[in-house]
């Protein structure tokens, strides 16, 4: 049985009209037909409103011309023209069939950028569930935290002092070096303006109130923030993606038991010391400063710090102190739970808990001095 021959698919137009199509309409012999095809049809178009196609010279045809065939025939039966098909063979013209019942896939609609008003609404809405998972959480945090008091057996005593260690110890030589540099420049500022008007004796206070009441423990706060805070949300979040927090809940152990109430113990412990720490350094960092450039010798600068700075400054940063550590604790936690299943989520949430932290502290020491100045403290 001789083999058809391989020809390019062809259209001509006779002088009739009609439209010869010719060759193998395949994958393979297609070449430029298309772009022919086209300006043919659509030339046709404009002028008749019956085409007439001859496709007895067809010598092949498969699915992908067929489909080519159909697609630029219906844009042509969309705009109105009518479309007869002359002498075509019965397999062709089955198949031309099959093919023009295949559904067309509708083209997928423009997605419109959200406006103004809707981005608004989404960021409150977000914002909203986030303030509310965060109380659940702090909810939960209480009600454990109430059950270990009760039960002082469910005390996880060495997991508090590693904590206490990690959070506290491990972070003393960082916070020295800055509440010292810190009790330097507020000493060194402060030196031009008190030279001016011959009151050097008071960069005491200005060392010791600034310091004891306002930088150490902001400082503090915001290093262990990004140190301690950091770590917290890690450290979970990576539990939450190997899929060990689930490990825990099968084997009827509590997360925020084992994983939150032991750092946050520890936290609360482990950041007013530091920041008493940070006291004593910064102070010593202003009596260095004061000594050259004002004068102001350590003995006296210690005999005038005794007298002028009342204990409650120094208690009160402390106290500012606990709160802060309660805060990042808390924060830290809770972002480390709200990793999701991957990798890049831990680093994510990690980021926020950071951000999160440091920008509550800010705000808490803000609201901590208004408060302080209604109260006259």
């Amino acid at each position: 049985m001789p083999s058809i021959p391989n020809t390019p698919a062809a259209i001509t137009q006779a002088s009739s009209g009609v439209m010869t199509l010719s060759g193998s309409w395949t994958a393979r012999n297609l070449g430029r037909i298309n772009r022919q095809l086209d300006t043919l049809l659509l030339r046709h178009a404009h002028d008749e409103t019956i085409l007439q196609l001859d496709g007895q010279q067809i010598q092949k045809i498969d699915t992908v011309g067929a489909w080519i065939l159909q697609a630029r025939l219906k844009k042509l039966r969309d705009s109105g023209v009518k479309i007869k098909l002359l002498s075509w063979p019965a397999s062709h013209q089955k198949l031309l069939d099959n093919v023009s019942e295949v559904p067309v896939a509708p083209a997928t609609d423009v997605i419109k950028p959200p406006s103004l008003l809707e981005r608004l609404g989404k960021t409150a809405v977000t914002n909203i569930q986030e303030q509310l998972a965060l109380l659940s959480f702090i909810g939960q945090i209480s009600v454990t935290l109430l059950s270990v008091l009760r039960h002082p057996r469910r005390w996880r005593g060495r997991t508090i002092l590693h904590n206490i260690q990690v959070a506290g110890f491990e972070a003393l030589p960082i916070v020295g070096v800055t509440a010292f540099l810190l009790g330097i420049v507020v000493a060194y500022q402060g030196a031009d303006q008190l030279k001016h008007y011959g009151a050097n004796i008071f960069v005491v206070e200005l060392v010791g109130y600034s310091m004891l009441r306002e930088f150490a423990p902001l400082i503090t706060a915001i290093i262990i923030a990004g140190r301690s805070g950091s770590a917290y949300a890690a450290q979970i979040g990576t539990m939450v993606v190997t899929e060990e927090i689930d490990a825990m809940q099968t084997i009827g152990i509590v997360p925020i038991d084992l994983l939150v109430i032991p750092k946050l113990l520890a936290l609360m412990v482990a950041l007013p010391l530091l920041t008493v720490f940070a006291d004593l350094i910064g102070v010593f960092g202003g009596m260095v400063m004061a000594s050259s450039q004002l004068g102001v010798g350590f003995h006296e600068f210690l005999e005038r710090f005794a007298s002028e700075i009342p204990l409650k400054t120094l208690l009160l940063g402390v106290g500012k102190s606990a709160v802060f550590a309660l805060v990042i604790a808390i924060i830290g936690c809770y972002q480390g739970f709200r990793t999701e299943g991957n990798a890049d989520s831990v680093g994510r949430q990690t980021t926020r808990s950071v951000v999160q932290a440091i920008f509550t502290v800010i705000v808490l020491d803000a609201v901590f001095s208004v408060i302080f100045n209604l109260l006259d403290l």
